[in-house]
């Protein structure tokens, strides 16, 4: 949000710079997040003088171009090469002397330099108004009427201007200060001086044809006010208007429009302005209109409404503006207009948002209505846009002021004890300050004693609902840093935590696996729909209340949904080779209840290195994602897991669960086709997915170091022709557990299916690893070990060893 530090001048009364203002408003409560300086005229015309053209001729290398000799107040005059037609002796100029920046209405500065154009020197430039920011003509060079000197300064001949903009992040609960007299208010609180609030001119009433209104849902609109307007005329704004709004970034439209927004920015009433011609049968009915009925806004897009959506309607029920959020293309302000219905409404908050989250809407006027405006503004906003349309635009005031108003929002009471401020605070404020404080903020107080009162807090300031509400309001005008923490400050934690920081080894584990050639992506947790629907996984999903698209209506029951869309985005765009992980969650309802879990997901597809010169790359395979996969949990501190093929997996086309100590930890398999199809992925995707709160209850960051052994490690090779229902897993577990002393590792190196075994059967050729740490190995040690190993293969697994 945008705040002038000129404009703020106008409702308070302050000295301090604005970096000096930008830091007392931060303390209150409204974070300054940066300052701006703008200038009327851009560029301040610095280095732009009067001069006079004393000689002009045809250039004489081209038809279009003149070149002039002016006086801008040096020794010798000025040779400039000059384009414009206007151009001739006698008349003064404008100048933009060499080394000056000078700064167009349109388009980028540049600087001026001394220059050939057509083999003719040109110090400097004759300028057109557009050309130094003081219009948009361009249809010649500005003449001046002026007896100035040559070489006066332009600035002295100009009234220029520069103002502070405040950039500022309003949390959403402070509805009240989005406007310039609400961000006056903290001040006046800090300042302790009153509030200089815009005063209307009263005018006259002249009945003419006044537009009728009937309110068809008090909930959604519990206020409305309204006032017929005729006669007027539609025109540019004049000049302190459309700065006051360009210094917020605003483009002027035309005076009506103008004024509407500079209320809104003034004492934050949101307006609307209705050509009255177009309103059928001079009545306005506020409602619902059917499911679906189209419905085109301002910027010319038609939309499709719903029966929640709260429209301004006209005396044929036909869809004028959507309440709170955005008019419509048939029934705005136009050069044409010369009747107006004004209107000043108090909509309630949660239905503006829904109806701009549905549409994906977001305007001034719904910005302000979501965070709640104040329901006692609509009247002074009425008298003050029209006292400036009056003045401005002409025209006569032709009904009285229509307000609707059938269940006053009434202001709130709050009980509350001195002790309260003190706990909360921590430490001890005078009585009187506190109540002195609260009443700077227009927050009454009756019933006072010396342990308690009683709040009234204006309908306003929503956000002001509890006692603790209260503190905070007076500790930020106090000054959160004018509360000095005891040398002994401590606090206790009742709450468990964990071993580790779950941020911390997320960062471990991210530099490992970018260590491994991996890159982390971050997915949106919302999805389309048509993938779940498509493909389900992960059970019911949570579907949104108001989704900002038909594209994102759920929110992901699996990681795989979004992150497939960032590999289907690079492969479409030559970049096939991808390692990815992402720290994400997935979101289900199960059992009436919302289900989040937390998840370390792995995506690898294409080859596994881009092919050079050197090395031939080849296909990326489920065992360079399990390789990876397991470093992982070994870097993690994760050792000895359980490998077991997954049997009917609906994601994989083959996979493995992985498990420790008989808790799954994850998943880890190729993507099926028909997954991989929803996004035009034709190429295979390995992918895994770990339960990362498994992963922190086992982590272990202790890394214990080791000589290396001095002993030789020895290498025995078997070759196990076995059922093809038992796995390397099954092997590998039942070696270790025979042979805990010597086995150091194993390693497979061959499986072979095929006519040379029996049918049914699969072989095995795989390397044992024995040591010693202590000693050299004898054969008859070694013979010992293998011996053992293979009379257990043969007893548990029938195996049939090949040596």
């Amino acid at each position: 949000m945008k705040i002038s530090y000129n404009w703020l001048k106008e409702f308070i009364d302050f000295k301090e710079s604005p970096e000096q203002l930008g830091d007392i408003l931060t303390q209150t409560g409204l974070e300054v997040e940066g300052i701006e300086k703008v200038e009327k005229i851009p560029g301040g015309l610095e280095g732009i003088v009067v001069g006079e053209v004393l000689e002009c001729a045809q250039h004489p290398n081209a038809d279009k171009l003149k070149v002039t000799k002016v006086d801008i107040g040096t020794a010798e005059p000025s040779d400039i090469v000059c384009g414009a037609p206007n151009v001739s002796s006698g008349q003064k100029v404008l100048v933009a002397t060499i080394n000056s920046t000078i700064h167009p209405t349109q388009g980028d500065s540049f600087k001026i330099k001394k220059a050939k154009i057509r083999g003719e020197v040109s110090e400097g430039m004759i300028c057109a108004e557009d050309e130094v920011g003081l219009g948009t003509s361009h249809d010649g060079i500005m003449i001046l009427d002026t007896d100035k000197p040559n070489g006066t300064p332009a600035i002295e001949l100009f009234e220029t201007g520069e103002d502070h903009i405040f950039e500022i992040g309003l949390t959403p609960n402070r509805g009240d200060a989005t406007s310039h007299m609400g961000a006056a208010r903290d001040l006046k609180a800090h300042f302790q001086k009153e509030l200089r609030v815009p005063k209307p001119n009263s005018f006259d009433i002249k009945p003419d044809r006044p537009i009728e209104v009937k309110v068809e849902n008090s909930e959604r609109c519990p206020r409305f006010s309204g006032i017929t307007i005729r006669g007027l005329q539609v025109k540019d704004s004049p000049g302190w208007l459309q700065w006051k709004l360009r210094s917020l970034g605003l483009e002027p439209i035309n005076n009506i429009v103008d004024i509407t927004n500079y209320v809104l920015h003034a004492i934050g009433q949101p307006m609307h302005a209705y050509d009255a011609s177009l309103i059928k049968r001079d009545k306005i009915i506020v409602k619902t209109l059917k499911e679906k009925t189209p419905f085109t806004t301002l910027e010319g897009k038609e939309r499709k409404l719903t029966n929640e959506d709260l429209m301004v309607c006209n005396g044929e029920e036909e869809g004028m503006c959507m309440a709170g959020v955005l008019g419509g293309l048939k029934s705005g302000v136009t050069e044409s207009t010369t009747d107006i219905f004004l209107e000043s409404a108090y909509w309630e908050a949660d239905g503006i948002r829904s109806t701009a989250q549905r549409h994906t809407i977001s305007t001034d006027a719904s910005f302000r209505y979501e965070r709640g405006a104040d329901p006692e503004m609509t009247i002074p906003a009425i008298e003050l846009a029209t006292s400036l349309i009056l003045e401005i635009a002409g025209g006569y005031v032709a009904s009285d002021i229509v307000d609707i108003y059938p269940n006053p929002i009434l202001e709130k009471e709050i009980e509350i004890t001195f002790q309260n401020f003190h706990w909360l605070i921590g430490k001890e404020l005078d009585h009187n300050l506190i109540i002195e404080t609260l009443n700077w903020l227009d927050i009454r107080t009756e019933s006072i004693s010396k342990s308690s009162f009683r709040a009234i807090v204006p309908a306003y300031r929503s956000d002001v609902t509890r006692p603790a509400d209260l503190v905070e309001e007076v500790l930020r005008i106090y000054g959160f840093n004018e509360v000095e923490l005891d040398e002994e400050f401590s606090a206790d934690y009742l709450a468990e935590f964990n071993e580790f920081e779950p941020y911390r080894v997320q960062e471990d584990i991210s530099r490992f696996l970018s260590g491994r050639g991996y890159s982390e992506i971050l997915t949106n947790s919302l999805t389309n729909p048509k993938y779940h629907e498509k493909f389900p996984l992960g059970g019911e999903p949570v579907k949104m209340l108001n989704p900002s698209s038909e594209e994102l209506m759920i929110m992901k029951t699996s990681p795989v949904y979004t992150a497939l869309e960032s590999v289907a985005y690079n492969i479409n765009r030559r970049n096939p080779n991808l390692k990815f992980f992402e720290f994400g969650r997935s979101y289900k309802k199960e059992n009436a209840k919302y289900v989040e879990d937390e998840w370390l997901s792995f995506y690898l597809t294409g080859n596994t290195t881009e092919e050079n010169w050197l090395d031939q790359s080849r296909k990326s395979s489920f065992h360079d994602l399990s390789t990876s996969v397991m470093g992982m949990l070994k870097y993690a501190g994760i050792r000895k897991t359980e490998i077991i093929p997954s049997e009917k997996d609906s994601l994989y086309e083959y996979g493995v669960v992985i498990k420790k100590e008989g808790r799954m930890l994850g998943i880890l398999g190729k993507l099926k086709k028909e997954l991989l199809s929803i996004y035009g992925i034709k190429q295979e995707v390995f992918h895994s997915q770990l339960s990362w709160n498994s992963i922190l209850k086992l982590y272990k960051s202790d890394i214990a170091y080791e000589p290396i052994p001095k002993y030789p490690e020895v290498k025995r090779d078997l070759s196990l022709v076995l059922d093809k229902k038992i796995s390397y897993s099954d092997i590998q577990q039942l070696a270790f557990k025979q042979e805990k002393k010597l086995l150091n590792r194993m390693d497979l190196f061959s499986i072979y299916e095929g006519d040379k075994i029996e049918k049914g059967k699969k072989a095995y050729a795989i390397s044992f690893f024995l040591q010693d740490k202590f000693k050299t190995l004898t054969d008859k040690q070694i013979d010992k070990s293998m011996n053992s190993l293979m009379n257990l293969y043969e007893k548990e697994f029938g195996a049939v060893i090949r040596k």
